[in-house]
């Protein structure tokens, strides 16, 4: 079992405040070291903000096909949410209404793709610094 995904921040205000508006809950707050740090529980799954104290950008993992490394974090909402549409209107109204939690930026909006025998809606997002984040839910099997 994955214990939980860490993410370093430029901001870690910030970035709670957009992993809260997805439906984050922080868990214990921490210092690693000189700086801030939170465990957040949420979408069937835990992970870790670590502010970085002299924040570099982030790699563009998203646009660009010749990065290598971790590419983005996924979460199964097929349980959570009815349509992967519907779910992102209700996202960005939560965002237009919690300045706090910043900007909301689509990668991808939400659309069907065929993975192995099964169909699913997929939209991606950009975290508060940027880094990709994927939403999908499971529609059901290929029809053969």
């Amino acid at each position: 079992m994955l214990h939980h995904a860490s993410i370093r921040t430029q901001d870690i205000h910030r970035a709670i405040a957009f992993y809260e508006a997805l439906g984050f809950t922080v868990h214990e707050r921490f210092t690693a070291g000189i700086t801030l740090a939170c465990w957040m529980q949420g979408l069937g799954g835990r992970i870790e903000l670590m502010q970085v104290p002299e924040p570099r950008p982030a790699a563009d993992a998203f646009s660009d096909e010749h990065y290598t490394g971790y590419y983005h974090l996924s979460f199964d909402l097929t349980e959570m949410a009815s349509s992967l549409p519907a779910w992102l209107t209700e996202l960005r109204q939560r965002f237009a209404d919690d300045a706090s939690a910043g900007h909301l930026k689509v990668l991808l909006e939400p659309q069907q793709q065929i993975i192995g025998d099964r169909v699913y809606e997929v939209a991606f997002l950009a975290d508060a610094d940027g880094l990709p984040l994927e939403f999908i839910r499971v529609l059901g099997n290929v029809q053969s």
